[in-house]
């Protein structure tokens, strides 16, 4: 043990620094990543099973992952998780819990930086599963697995911050200290749309902090999360840690949050299922000793500004980028544009054009922009946004 923390801390003294894209220009990299994408389509179409304390569980009863890109092709097949089996993943998260909250802080920061240097080893890999599983470009792809790689470097870093002693304001005639103690069990209900940054973020988070998980990944993006729970199991994080849970929002995830010996939910998605969460998290359920705490990242209305000031060529790249980037599926996606009178129809004319030389198409080929919206709900409230604005407009 000594000797990994000593390699932890040297690590560590390494500033943290953001995650480079890949510049798929360079022929080599872009013959790397198609190798990639023929590698994840070999292995589409597999079953996948629950993971509770180290145990693989199956069951006849599916639900597939698709591309929707190809609504044809299946990703995977995965579990539909019962209530039974939810509980059963808390209660092993709530017993390993009591070990795992006394492992030194150096030595779970080392389960981050092991992550973090295999998913280096996989980015093209992992790229690969989101072009597929949920349509994302080959750049918005590869940002996603940078932003992870992100997490897993710096959360690691943070955790020794944390575990140093902290400034307190002395009193005299007083001895006193601050420590940071773990909570215990974490709900970790991550999104589609980031389905390898977000994920990684909240789970890694919550278990180098000392406390244990269970990992409830969008019914529409499962496979990707399975690579991360892999990558964990590689590194030899040990089971119980995470667990890992499939299956329909309302039975897994209501079940996750009632449950009394869940400590806190983190949550990253639409803000009505955000605040239906909110709502049942603070409910007392019989046996519970504390009040559960809620993380929700939610939806947005985000807006581009420009006045006569601004750069109108960089304004107008910003505002079709922003719009359409990943098909404006981000809480980051510009959805409005605010535009001084003077400007606007400049402004305006400069969105249209570079909106009409947007590629659209196939996401696995590596000059598509825009691919598809993650599934039929979606591009049905698409189309009845279409119909109000033409309505508004007459």
């Amino acid at each position: 043990m000594s000797t990994v923390i000593a390699n932890v801390k040297s690590r560590a003294q390494k500033p943290f620094t953001n995650e480079p894209f890949t510049d798929f220009s360079k022929e080599e990299l872009k013959r790397t990543q198609t190798e990639a994408l023929e590698q994840v389509k070999s292995e589409l179409g597999r079953t996948y099973p629950l993971i509770i304390g180290g145990k693989k569980i199956t069951s006849e009863q599916t639900f597939a992952s698709i591309n929707p890109t190809q609504p044809d092709q299946i990703i995977g097949h995965f579990v539909r998780a019962t209530v039974e089996q939810t509980n059963e993943a808390v209660q092993v998260a709530a017993t390993t819990f009591e070990t795992w909250r006394r492992i030194p802080a150096e030595v779970r920061a080392s389960y981050l930086f092991a992550a973090a240097d295999l998913l280096r080893q996989r980015r093209f890999y992992i790229n690969a599963w989101m072009i597929y599983e949920v349509g994302k470009s080959w750049p918005e792809a590869d940002g996603d697995t940078a932003e992870a790689i992100d997490f897993l470097e710096f959360y690691a870093r943070e955790m020794l911050r944390l575990a140093e002693p902290q400034p307190i304001i002395p009193a005299q005639g007083e001895h006193n200290q601050l420590v940071y103690i773990p909570l215990g069990v974490g709900v970790v209900i991550a999104p589609w749309n980031f389905p390898t940054g977000i994920l990684v973020g909240m789970t890694s988070a919550s278990f180098v902090t000392g406390n244990t998980v269970v990992l409830k990944p969008a019914s529409t993006a499962p496979a990707t999360a399975y690579q991360f729970v892999r990558i964990l199991e590689e590194i030899g994080l040990p089971a119980g840690v995470v667990n890992f849970l499939t299956g329909s929002g309302s039975i897994v995830g209501d079940a996750l949050i009632d449950n009394p010996q869940t400590r806190f939910v983190a949550f990253t998605g639409s803000r009505d299922v955000g605040l239906r969460i909110y709502e049942r998290a603070s409910k007392h359920q019989k046996g519970q000793r504390w009040l559960k705490r809620s993380i929700l990242e939610m939806g947005g209305k985000d807006a581009v500004v420009v006045d006569e000031t601004a750069d109108l060529e960089a304004a107008a790249n910003g505002i079709a980028t922003s719009a359409f980037g990943f098909q404006g599926q981000k809480c980051s996606a510009g959805s409005r544009a605010i535009i001084v009178k003077e400007v606007y129809d400049q402004v305006l004319q400069k969105v249209v054009e570079k909106t009409k030389h947007l590629t659209v198409g196939d996401v696995t080929k590596p000059d598509t922009f825009m691919g598809p919206v993650i599934d039929q709900n979606a591009m049905q409230k698409i189309v009845e946004y279409i119909e109000i604005g033409k309505a508004r407009d007459a």
